[in-house]
């Protein structure tokens, strides 16, 4: 492959990439939204109560404040890399995606706030990926720590997200439909952009505004299949094991979806259509890295010769982490792809891309990785062997020593992974 090829290839990619991300611009997203499902109409003395939750948040409260007709307050929380102004709400940030003390006080913020409402206020909740972590406010008896501690073990067991949010969500005040409780007894309408394969409006932040996923016992037994229970901390065990406390239903809630995967990767694949052959290997990409790895590589070499083939995918992989390294599932993903086709001796010229329509991989500043066929060899050109680093999870210093980080800054949205293979064969 030529200098020249393995830069067009690239740059078509990162076309194809931009592309899904711009779909899910959160502005347009509710802009969209709010023309045909507009905010309720304010009775006598009633105020707007504007909360935005998640990676999003800022874009989508400055696009809802412009249409709102009436009094109100708003609080919108986010990351620290979202720089982007939230209009004039109160600006809060949270740490992600293991929350902290900064998540604290947003949790505790938010039901604040909420506590105001009265029966004749309207509470408008903002809902985008992220918010389970950037907004935490424990039950009784857990710490901050104790839920810190919660999710660095669920993301290192490679469990799925709706798995690890109803865990999260019997150790929240917030989550599963806890939000509608604080905000009783004025009514909520949501507006979410999903981050979830198949958006459950459960799963997206943890369902502050929809009933939970399961029960306690639901969430211990996700803890003891994925080995990490005996690793929990005393307090949430002890909370976990204790008989059902029978509670009251959520109040009802308006829930709308206004973004996705699903739409992102249909825009990924309008914007192929003039490179090549379009194939959507799946829109249900989940699971661990090596297996999605496996079956991207397998649709590469079954694509014809004498022709371009775009190969695409989205969802949301897992990564079983067994070594000390850094890195993301979109950054380990393109690593293995790079690894299995020279095991493969894939042929022809092609570029994997996996990234993060966030514009982050896990806890770094990457939001995934681009490789091809000459990765490996800068890899070890400069002087690192990928397969050691590949088995300690460490596939952010592999692809940093061949340059094929996939760097986009925070893009303000969030539907999970988009997947682009190229394969020129001759």
């Amino acid at each position: 492959m030529t200098d020249q090829s393995i830069k067009a290839l690239r740059q078509i990619a990162w076309h194809i990439f931009q592309s899904a991300v711009e779909t899910a611009d959160p502005a347009l997203a509710m802009k969209t939204a709010l023309s045909s499902s507009p905010f309720p109409v304010l009775t006598a003395n009633g105020k707007y109560i504007v909360v935005g939750i998640g990676k999003a948040a800022p874009a989508m409260m400055r696009e809802a404040l412009g249409q709102i007709a009436g009094p109100y307050t708003a609080l919108c929380i986010t990351h620290p890399e979202n720089t982007e102004s939230a209009g004039d709400a109160a600006l809060m940030y949270g740490a992600h995606p293991v929350p902290d003390d900064t998540s604290l006080s947003a949790g505790q913020a938010v039901a604040d706030l909420l506590a105001e409402a009265g029966p004749a206020d309207q509470v408008i909740a903002l809902i985008s990926g992220g918010g389970s972590a950037l907004m935490a406010l424990p039950v009784p008896g857990i710490s901050i720590a104790d839920k810190a501690k919660v999710s660095e073990l669920l993301l290192g067991a490679g469990i799925d997200i709706t798995q690890m949010n109803l865990v999260r969500q019997q150790l929240s005040e917030l989550k599963g439909g806890g939000f509608l409780h604080h905000a009783a007894p004025a009514p909520v309408r949501a507006y979410i952009l999903s981050d979830v394969i198949g958006d459950d409006l459960r799963a997206i932040a943890s369902g502050p505004t929809v009933a939970p996923i399961g029960t306690q016992e639901d969430a211990r037994e996700i803890c003891l299949q994925a080995g990490v229970w005996g690793e929990l901390p005393a307090s949430v065990r002890d909370h976990l094991s204790r008989s059902e406390v029978k509670t009251q239903p959520a109040p009802p809630s308006e829930n709308h979806l206004i973004g996705s995967n699903r739409q992102s990767l249909q825009a990924a694949e309008k914007a192929a259509t003039d490179v090549g052959s379009v194939h959507v290997v799946s829109d249900h990409l989940i699971g661990d890295v090596r297996d999605a790895a496996t079956l991207l590589l397998d649709a590469a070499e079954a694509t014809p010769s004498s022709a371009v083939s775009v190969l695409l995918a989205g969802g949301e992989t897992t990564v079983q982490l067994t070594g000390s390294g850094k890195g993301g599932r979109n950054q380990e993903l393109a690593l293995h792809v790079a690894v299995g086709a020279e095991k493969r001796g894939l042929s022809g010229d092609w570029i994997f891309l996996s990234g993060g329509t966030d514009g982050r991989d896990g806890p770094t500043d990457a939001a995934g990785g681009i490789v091809d066929a000459s990765s490996l060899q800068r890899m070890r050109n400069a002087g690192v062997d990928p397969i050691t680093l590949l088995d300690n999870n460490d596939s952010y210093a592999a692809l940093s020593a061949s340059k094929d980080l996939l760097m986009t800054g925070a893009t303000g949205t969030n539907v999970a992974d988009i997947q682009c293979f190229l394969i020129s064969k001759p």
